[in-house]
């Protein structure tokens, strides 16, 4: 995204929320055919991206604990207990 702001003199940000858990999919329409997902893990990762800090990616703690340990992979630093709008 850095390249891209320099090369076209640009300014945008990027945030991202990740959460794990059941979803339903499917898809919309007749003509026009979209696919959507809903479901609580839906919800929870979007007010992860919208409470997170751009630049960065926002993950839940049931996230965390799929990717706890994988150090060699992921570098991650709680940023602490936050109160997110819906879970409590």
């Amino acid at each position: 995204l850095e390249k891209v702001n320099e090369k076209y003199n640009l300014k945008f940000d990027l945030r991202i929320g990740v959460h794990t858990g059941p979803v339903v999919a499917g898809v919309l329409g007749l003509k026009r055919l979209v696919y959507d997902v809903w479901g609580d893990a839906v919800n929870t990762a979007s007010r992860m991206e919208s409470n997170g800090v751009p630049g960065l990616i926002h993950i839940s703690s049931e996230m965390y604990d799929c990717v706890d340990g994988m150090t060699n992979i992921f570098d991650y630093t709680c940023c602490g207990k936050m109160d997110i709008k819906g879970k409590g």
